[in-house]
Parts: structure tokens; C-alpha cells; sequence
């Protein structure tokens, strides 16, 4: 018994005591009648195999996820994913997606703002973004629930800390800038022979080329977040600046050529695509896919993304966990499954846009990767402005101004 434990011990003891005879069994318990003793023949082992039980239950993650019902509600910008991705990601997870769309940064701080969204994943743009963290909108996201987190370019990430210190709240859905689309073929039918400018910007913010090109249609986007920061830059001041007389200064240089411009778009990949307009303010990538869309309905028009010689303006749409959302553990699923290398590469050669997956190169399409208007250049990246946010102050003076411009007044 010198080196047994007690749970040996008292299995022993018991064994010796079942071959005794009844008076040495007597004798014995006699002998060894501490309460310690007696009690190891009975429940005193239970604790020693009991013991070790609680560890598998800390091991909670899969059960985290059983008690989810098998949904996740996602809100995004439309003609953002490639055909079929949240199919397979319903069949391979057995989660339910209700992908629903918005068409402006507007329209998705109004449902943040309103609260019960019902939506557990949302893609703001960073100009908007910071705001909504600081407003308490947004969840810190888990990292380390998201493994394929090392696939996204760290120059992204840091370019992302203007809107997210730290990169607590935002990872990158996709990212590209706004600039001038055209119509190749129809601008250069309505210049007649006046040559194209060193600055794409003058194509839409000049009026010399604005009353030539009102003939074929100019748009802009509908969403003074997008409008605004570009006519500042134009004009030379700080694209998100925060001085109310900028903006006033914004606003008379737009005012100027108010009267050429044909439309305010929330749907400018078929208004481009579909002739409505030979030179628009829009998205790179949409402007990207509306040549694509134009090609497929068997239009020989050439239509492009430009790069100003001033610079474009950067955007990021990011992916964020709303406040309340009821199923952060499926969205935290889809998020890894969209970070995948495969998927990214999709985004590139399907959608036209970048997502920053620095690990996606390989399967990205030849004529895609070679696209400076998808993989922008260093030295043309350098020239771009980066995303910013504004204070309350300048918000209000650019919705002012934008809507004046809107209105034509």
C-alpha cells in the first residue's frame, strides 16, 4: 500500500477485507474504522474518474453554432459577387443566405441608424464606416475565428486603419475608385474631332466638354458621398475636407455645368452598358462590368474606365458584423469562405474588382491581372486619393451642396 493512492488503496482494501473470515472482517474494520477509509470503499473514488469531465465541455465552438438556426442575412451593394458563390456556400455550410442589396452608402447608414436591421453582415464603404463604429453600429470582429485572415494584403489593411484603427471592426469585400467612365465610341462621335483632355475629370466637370458630350449623355452617381469628394479634388481642395466654404466653393464649380447632365444614376452598369450615357462619374469596376454586359448584348462599342492624370478617388467596401446580429457565428463562417483564395480570384475575373487577396494572383485571369484599372500601377496608386471620413459639420454642408446641384439651383 507504501506507494498506492488512495483510490488503490481503498480498492485494495476492500479486496482483502471480501476474503475474510467474519470475525477477521470484524477485526478488521475495527482495526480500520476511519470515516476516510470506509468512505474509499464507496463514493470517495467517484471525484478522481470525475474529474477530468468538465475539459471537453470548454471545447464550446461547435456547440456555439448548433444553437444558431441555420440562416445568415446578408445586406450588400448589388452586382457585387460572382454567380453562384452563395449557392455554394448554402451547400457546403447547409446555412440559409437571404442576400438582399442597397444602392447608396446613404441608404445603408439610414438602416443602421434605425436599428433591427436583420442583417448580420453588411458592406459599408469606409468613407461611412468610421462613422458607424464610433456610433456603436458595428461589432468587433473575432479574428481569431477567421483563418484565412492571412490571405489579405497588409497594404490594404493599413490603407483601411484611416476608417478602422487597429482593423478591429472592417476587412476588405472588395476595393477599387471612382472615376470617369466613357463610351469610347460615342464621346469621340461628340467631341467631333476636338481632342480628348489630358485630365479625364474635365470630361465631366468642364464646360467646354460637358455642352459637346450632353448630346450622348452624361451621368453622374446618385450619392453626394461620391459626387462632392470629386468635384473638391477637381477644384484642388481636400476631397474630404471638413470647411464648410469648400464645399460652397464644391457647388458653384458644379452648378456650372448642372444643365448638361442628363441623369443621377443608382443604376449605372446599364446605363452605361445600355447606351444611356457616354460619360459618367462611376466605379471602376462597374464601369468594368458594364463593358463586359455591353459585349455580351452585342454591342461593338468601346467602353472604359479612365484614370484621370490628377488621380481617382480610392474606395473600399468593407465587410462589418452589425451590433445585433443574430447569427454571428454563420456570418463569421461565410466570411472565412469568402477570404478563400478561389473566391477572391472570382471577385477578379468575374466582377472586375479587387478584393486585396495577395494570395489570389495565380488564379486570377491573364487579361484581369493585367488591367490597370483593376490592379492599379504603383505609380499611378500613388497619385489616388485614399479614403477619408467627414465630420457632421461637413456632412450636412455636403448634402446641401448636393442637393442644390441636384435641383439646379
Amino acid at each position: 500500500f507504501a506507494n498506492a493512492s488512495l483510490g488503490q488503496v481503498s480498492r485494495r482494501f476492500c479486496y482483502l477485507v471480501s476474503g475474510m473470515s467474519n470475525n477477521m472482517k470484524k477485526l478488521a474494520l475495527v482495526l480500520a474504522a476511519s470515516a476516510a477509509m470506509l468512505a474509499a470503499c464507496g463514493k470517495k473514488e467517484e471525484p478522481v474518474v470525475a474529474a477530468p469531465a468538465p475539459a471537453p465541455v470548454a471545447a464550446a465552438p461547435a456547440a456555439a453554432v448548433n444553437t444558431e438556426e441555420k440562416v445568415l442575412n446578408i445586406y450588400n451593394w448589388p452586382d457585387y459577387i460572382p454567380e453562384g458563390m452563395v449557392a455554394a456556400f448554402e451547400k457546403e455550410s447547409g446555412i440559409k443566405v437571404n442576400y438582399d442589396t442597397f444602392e447608396t452608402n446613404e441608404a445603408l447608414q439610414a438602416k443602421l441608424v434605425a436599428g433591427n436591421t436583420g442583417y448580420d453582415i453588411v458592406v459599408p464603404g469606409t468613407v461611412f464606416a468610421k462613422s458607424q463604429i464610433e456610433g456603436g453600429l458595428l461589432q468587433p470582429l473575432d479574428k481569431a475565428r477567421i483563418k484565412n485572415l492571412a490571405n489579405l494584403d497588409p497594404a490594404l489593411m493599413a490603407t483601411m486603419t484611416k476608417a478602422d484603427p487597429g482593423n478591429k471592426y472592417l476587412l476588405p469585400w472588395g476595393w477599387s475608385f471612382t472615376t470617369v467612365g466613357i463610351n469610347k465610341t460615342k464621346v469621340e462621335k461628340a467631341l467631333a474631332g476636338m481632342p480628348m483632355p489630358e485630365n479625364a475629370w474635365d470630361l465631366v466637370f468642364d464646360p467646354q466638354y460637358t455642352a459637346k458630350l450632353k448630346s450622348c449623355g452624361i451621368a453622374f452617381l446618385d450619392s453626394p458621398t461620391e459626387i462632392l469628394p470629386a468635384a473638391l479634388h477637381y477644384i484642388g481642395k481636400d476631397a474630404y475636407s471638413n470647411n464648410v466654404e469648400d464645399y460652397k466653393a464644391a457647388a458653384a464649380m458644379l452648378a456650372k455645368v448642372r444643365k448638361d447632365v442628363r441623369m443621377f444614376s443608382s443604376t449605372m452598369i446599364d446605363d452605361i452598358a445600355g447606351g444611356k450615357a457616354c460619360a459618367a462619374i462611376g466605379w471602376g469596376g462597374d464601369i468594368n462590368i458594364a463593358a463586359g454586359r455591353a459585349k455580351e448584348n452585342g454591342s461593338k462599342d468601346v467602353i472604359e474606365a479612365l484614370l484621370p492624370s490628377t488621380g481617382a478617388l480610392i474606395f473600399i467596401d468593407s465587410i462589418a458584423l452589425t451590433k445585433d446580429a443574430k447569427h454571428p457565428n454563420n456570418a463569421y463562417a461565410f466570411i472565412d469562405f469568402y477570404l478563400r483564395p478561389e473566391n477572391a480570384a472570382r471577385m477578379a475575373n468575374e466582377m472586375t474588382y479587387n478584393t486585396g487577396n495577395k494570395n489570389a494572383m495565380d488564379e486570377v485571369k491573364p487579361e484581369i491581372a493585367s488591367n490597370k484599372t483593376i490592379f492599379v500601377d504603383p505609380d499611378y496608386m500613388a497619385k489616388m486619393v485614399p479614403p477619408s471620413s467627414f465630420t457632421s459639420e461637413a456632412r450636412a454642408a455636403l448634402a446641401n451642396a448636393y442637393n442644390a446641384f441636384k435641383k439646379g439651383k
